[in-house]
């Protein structure tokens, strides 16, 4: 679950609300040992998902990046590949 939690920080173009509250439900889900709430605890899990998404975009807010910001579409390539190179060796050795 928490693989499912991107860096947002320091990327081109900046995170949208869209993206910050992905991240904060997957921190939400993780913490709170759930991935659905029941319907009785739907409330309060909805509040921890706006307070963490809030939370997180004042982090955002204030970070100071010292480096050039990542794109997105190399970063999503890299991470791609790196799977890719993972995965090789578990094919190579399937089953006959």
């Amino acid at each position: 679950m928490c693989r499912s939690i991107q860096p947002l920080h320091n990327y081109e173009p900046p995170p949208g609300d869209d993206e910050v509250r992905a991240a904060a439900l997957q921190y939400v889900r993780k913490i709170s040992g759930m991935t659905r709430s029941a319907q009785v605890n739907q409330a309060a899990f909805d509040r921890a998902v706006e307070a963490v998404a809030a939370a997180t975009r004042q982090l955002l807010g204030s970070l100071v990046a010292t480096t050039p910001p990542h794109n997105r579409a190399i970063e999503r390539q890299r991470a791609r590949a790196r799977w890719e190179r993972r995965q090789a060796p578990a094919q190579a050795g399937g089953p006959d």
